[in-house]
């Protein structure tokens, strides 16, 4: 299938991704490190919502402490941002060799054998994507995706995302048809399980005890298809190190017809990926648009 059109702007964007994508690891993550410290210092929007989150879900925790984990989460964010350009400005072999563990890649491996399709909740967490070339190297892939509020944007994500094998499903109701097949089939697809879902498509779950508009249509796959689900991320090492890859099994009831129970347990899996790399989970992102007063308490693990 053929790269798409891009227009000058976006293909100058495209250029600049791949001149930056051949500088080291280690340096593209300083720069973006020394921007998420920039975010932080400018005291704007993303700081706020970043604290006000974590103020939020960390109810037990010091102000100082939860000041510190803010100060790091855009720190974190900075380089998430530096590093798409490692990822998609270089060959996809040359972004996966900078993957240097996979664990609990049984959980993958025994849900590809089973045969009844795979559903990969992924969510904003680390590098994801990194994970998108990951899965795409070891199997007929397709993803979920939103396209991006600026239309001229979507052929840059298509292209940069398409440096391998994927089929990019917008998410709206022939695509959603789409993924309905390729899991009956016995197919893998890939969903951002924490993205905010459009108005009226939605049910509240408690998320870090708060309950948060939580997407429907994980759940919904995995109870009509029977597929599997197994949460994924890619963790930053230190230092530019490299990334680790992690899957983990989904809660219990992530299934179940009763759709409230389905979202808590579709939280809880969230919960469980951020728990191993806090400070990566993009807490700038407005996870709760009209919060409620925390339920629970959350600690810093």
């Amino acid at each position: 299938m053929p790269s798409p059109a891009l227009s000058w702007p976006v293909a100058l964007l495209y250029g600049s991704l791949r001149l930056v994508g051949r500088c080291p690891l280690r340096l593209v993550h300083a720069l973006g490190g020394a921007f998420g410290w920039l975010s932080w210092l400018r005291d704007g929007r993303t700081r706020r919502i970043a604290e006000r989150n974590l103020s939020l879900v960390l109810t037990q925790e010091s102000a100082e402490n939860r000041q510190r984990l803010a100060r790091a989460s855009l720190v974190e964010t900075g380089k998430a941002l530096a590093e798409v350009a490692a990822i998609w400005g270089n060959r996809p072999e040359d972004a996966l060799a900078l993957v240097r563990e996979v664990r609990g890649r049984e959980l993958f491996d025994a849900a590809l054998a089973a045969g009844r399709g795979l559903i990969v909740a992924a969510p904003h967490l680390g590098c994801w994507e990194l994970l998108n070339y990951w899965l795409a190297a070891q199997t007929p892939l397709a993803i979920l995706y939103r396209a991006p509020r600026h239309a001229v944007l979507e052929p840059l994500l298509l292209r940069a995302r398409g440096a391998l094998p994927v089929e990019q499903v917008r998410a709206e109701g022939a695509g959603v048809r789409t993924l309905y097949k390729r899991l009956a089939a016995g197919g893998v697809v890939g969903i951002l399980p924490d993205q905010q879902p459009r108005q009226g498509e939605g049910a509240q779950a408690p998320f870090f005890g708060v309950p948060a508009p939580t997407m429907v249509l994980l759940p919904r796959l995995a109870e009509r298809t029977g597929a599997c689900v197994l949460f994924s991320f890619v963790e930053r090492l230190p230092h530019g190190a490299g990334f680790r890859v992690h899957f983990l099994p989904a809660p219990a009831g992530i299934a179940d017809p009763d759709i409230g129970v389905a979202c808590t347990a579709l939280n809880r899996g969230v919960e469980d990926c951020v728990r191993l790399a806090f400070a990566q989970y993009q807490w700038t992102y407005k996870r709760w648009p009209n919060a409620l007063a925390p339920t629970a308490a959350a600690a810093v693990p």
